[in-house]
């Protein structure tokens, strides 16, 4: 039996004890979420070096890093030392994104470095292929394609990212509303100039219970991807995006039917006084499957600093009961991000998600604050630093701006005021 089949017939596996231990919470918790489909657990049956990782409601919020090759500069090793300092940030899962190159290489680099969960998005490989194979991408093939989705679920990929809901008749819709910016999902946007090439359904929609037969098979998650993606704040929750939201919401129906594991990938840009509705209209039109929120980036002027963007728009929604981050980096909109955006980009979306947790009230993110302000308060800079999210920049800012010699921050020196209240009420404990 799969995940979904064991925990609905009340047997709780390794990797619900795995994740119970790991969230602090029941096995029985997990296997009913499981069952209920409000949690998913990203695990390849296939894959040997990975540790599960829980998803979904009442968990802890997770954040996912995304790499891969891109242009006629990309480089494998280039690629793989982001994806380990993106581990070393703190990400729960990689999406290797590889759109050209040697994507196949690139993919079981990935599957080998990385012991978190790691995800991707087939259509890109099929499209790289079919433009080698036949002098264009427009003439990929329905069996070019789902051959591409088998060989990524056995190669040990734990989630797979589809355009499933993208129909013609949302495209068509989409056509006629007048968008911003019409279709800002790069991999949405080349399904969908297959789609109007052809003038054919969308394949993945079409042949659904094809998909469903692979996922089953391997025990792999489907992340719903959205076509229709909002790339603006005036398009956001217009009708082609509540419109994939719906169809979507049925295939999530089907695919729990069938016993597979399903969450929804989620809008880019939205503004702040929409992020709740939009969160909920998901969770109602869906049935609860857990959402993968790209950002969101709550305004469109943060070119250089949309990872702060996207801090803002995923600790609200995740508040409001989204569940993944995929982070956002600085280079966002204007490039691809270096080793070092990688990393600010994993901490900015991890801070994010605590700051969520916090407002959820899980009692893990409650006590790691509780613990660093009993630090702070006895001054003491080793715990300070070593529960500090990012401790390797906190001790480093900490070498280069203060008198190390100073129990005090740098900012306060003599006069900090944790020292002088702390020895007039004599509670002053000098750690330094």
């Amino acid at each position: 039996m799969n995940l979904i089949k064991s925990a609905r017939a009340g047997v709780i596996t390794p990797e619900m004890e795995q994740v119970a231990v790991q969230e602090g919470v029941t096995p029985e918790f997990v296997r009913q979420g499981v069952a209920d489909g409000t949690i998913v657990i990203l695990r390849n049956a296939r894959r040997q070096n990975v540790t599960p990782v829980g998803v979904g409601k009442g968990l802890r919020t997770k954040v996912s890093a995304s790499v891969g090759l891109y242009g006629e500069t990309g480089s494998i090793d280039v690629e793989i030392a982001k994806i380990k300092a993106a581990l070393e940030a703190g990400t729960d899962a990689i999406m290797d994104l590889s759109v050209s190159g040697d994507i196949e290489a690139m993919l079981a680099e990935t599957l080998s470095v990385s012991p978190k969960p790691v995800g991707t998005l087939p259509l890109y490989q099929a499209m790289a292929e079919a433009g080698r194979k036949y002098g264009s991408s427009v003439n990929m093939r329905d069996e070019d394609l789902f051959d591409v989705i088998e060989r990524h679920a056995a190669a040990g990929v734990d989630f797979l990212a589809l355009h499933c809901g993208t129909t013609m008749n949302i495209v068509e819709r989409a056509r006629n509303e007048g968008r911003i910016d019409p279709l800002v999902s790069y991999g949405g946007s080349h399904l969908i100039g297959w789609m109007l090439e052809n003038q054919r359904e969308n394949p993945l929609y079409e042949h659904f219970d094809r998909v469903l037969a692979i996922a089953r098979k391997y025990d792999v998650t489907i992340s719903f991807a959205d076509g229709m993606r909002p790339g603006c704040l005036a398009d956001s929750l217009d009708g082609p995006q509540v419109e994939e939201l719906v169809v979507l919401g049925e295939l999530v129906r089907r695919a729990r039917e069938a016993g597979v594991q399903v969450m929804v990938k989620g809008p880019g840009h939205v503004p702040l006084q929409q992020l709740k509705a939009t969160v909920v209209l998901e969770k109602s039109l869906c049935q609860g499957a857990p959402y993968f929120v790209f950002g969101p980036l709550v305004t469109d002027i943060a070119i250089g600093y949309d990872h702060i963007n996207a801090a803002i728009g995923g600790a609200l929604s995740a508040w409001a009961g989204a569940e993944f981050l995929c982070y956002v980096t600085a280079a966002e909109h204007v490039g691809i991000p270096d080793i070092d955006q990688v990393r600010e980009g994993v901490i900015a979306a991890r801070i994010a998600a605590h700051a969520a947790d916090l407002a959820n009230g899980l009692p893990h993110a409650r006590e790691w604050d509780l613990e660093l302000s009993r630090a702070r308060k006895e001054l003491d800079w080793k715990r300070q630093i070593a529960l500090a999210i990012d401790p390797e920049r906190a001790r480093r800012l900490r070498e280069e701006r203060s008198d190390a010699a100073s129990a005090g921050c740098a900012m306060c020196g003599k006069y900090c005021a944790m020292e002088i209240v702390s020895s007039y009420l004599g509670t002053a404990r000098h750690t330094c």
